[in-house]
């Protein structure tokens, strides 16, 4: 067997120790038939809050036993393909299960790196927020080119997308956005698109095709849900509804339904325009509450807090990635330096590779610093 190849075989054993030990293998078939069993209870739904988080429990324990089983059955199958065309001298099998495991590898490595989203809240769903930095139309389109970017990296996973408030451009884009996204490890993987996002292109508003650089900003909270207390005390917010406008015509929505919640003593300010003013103060109240429990998060991580205090205006200096599609194509990550020239698989959602690599640089203790220098 080559050398190569026993790297290989070697990667993905690692990965699957590290996975057996996140899931505790051992244990995991005994937790799943308990969960299964309290699943068939008749009583199960009369809490349906209860029963959903059962059914997302017992749901991710499913996935990693079939993840770890299916990347060890793989293994084994490819290796006694490797043995068996050596020893009958058959090339060609022996180099497509050698392929195989070179691809194995990598998947193995990815889902061991998913397998370390077991931060206090890298679980659960996220609200993901948007906005235009200064420049106008540039900005306002820029921001909505990042929000397609997250809406189809989500879409690509199976996460579910809910708008929560949008504030439209002047002309073009949006001044700003804010998203409910919900799926397995939401908030694990988008916390490290927190940060200004820069874009350098040749301007489609600009009659002289001048090359213009604009600047988003994306910051990411996790959802808070019923294993997380957070208290509001109400002396400390102002509650403002407003007038919420639906698609136009003569069907437009002009009743005073939308609702801005200010949280005072932090500044935080957070909205929402669906139809029901009540549900309104529900989706907004739990956006707060969402924000300020990722302040508690940045309080406990002296990492996040000097990024958060850091974070200034989007502009020059607090970029965490640039997107360059004039004179050359190139994306690149200033925090890990990742890169790729494939700038539009990129804002098509292609996102795996940079957050990949922020996570395991959170995970290895460098510092952005240490990245940058080797």
């Amino acid at each position: 067997m080559r050398a190569e190849t026993q790297n290989h075989i070697a990667e993905i054993e690692r990965s699957l120790e590290l996975l057996a030990q996140r899931m505790d293998r051992e244990t995991a078939g005994h937790r799943l038939e308990e969960l299964n069993a309290r699943v068939e209870n008749p009583d199960l739904w009369n809490d349906p809050e209860a029963a959903q988080k059962l059914m997302r429990d017992r749901q991710v324990l499913v996935d990693a036993i079939e993840t770890h089983d299916g990347i060890a059955r793989e293994l084994s199958d490819n290796r006694e393909l490797i043995e068996l065309g050596e020893m009958e001298g058959d090339a060609e099998i022996v180099a497509e299960a050698e392929a195989v495991l070179a691809e194995l590898a990598g998947r193995a490595a990815h889902k061991s790196l998913e397998a370390l989203l077991d931060g206090e809240a890298d679980a659960n769903d996220a609200f993901l927020e948007v906005h235009a930095g200064a420049g106008g139309t540039e900005s306002c389109d820029w921001a909505s080119m990042l929000a397609r970017m997250y809406l189809r990296w989500a879409e690509g996973r199976g996460y579910k997308v809910e708008l929560q408030s949008e504030n439209a451009g002047d002309e073009a884009g949006i001044k700003s956005a804010t998203y409910k996204i919900s799926g397995p490890n939401a908030y694990g993987w988008l916390k490290s698109e927190s940060g200004v996002h820069r874009l350098v292109r040749i301007s489609p508003y600009d009659s002289a095709a001048k090359r213009h650089t604009s600047f988003s900003s994306v910051w990411v909270y996790p959802v808070v849900d019923d294993d997380i207390t957070i208290e509001v005390n109400p002396a400390d917010i102002r509650i403002d509804t407003y007038r919420s406008t639906g698609a136009g015509g003569q069907h437009v929505n002009t009743t005073d339904s939308a609702v801005r919640i200010t949280h005072m003593p932090t500044g935080i300010v957070v909205t929402s325009s669906e139809k029901s003013q009540h549900q309104n103060r529900d989706i907004a109240m739990k956006a707060l509450k969402s924000r300020l429990y990722q302040l508690e998060l940045d309080r406990r991580n002296a990492a996040i807090t000097e990024a958060h205090e850091s974070k200034g205006a989007a502009g020059w200096g607090n970029q965490i990635r640039s997107y360059v599609l004039q004179p050359y194509q190139m994306v690149k990550d200033l925090r890990t330096n990742h890169e790729t020239s494939d700038t539009k698989g990129v804002l098509d959602g292609d996102l795996d590779a940079f957050m990949a690599a922020t996570l395991a640089l959170d995970l290895s203790g460098k510092s952005r610093a240490d990245a940058q220098a080797t």
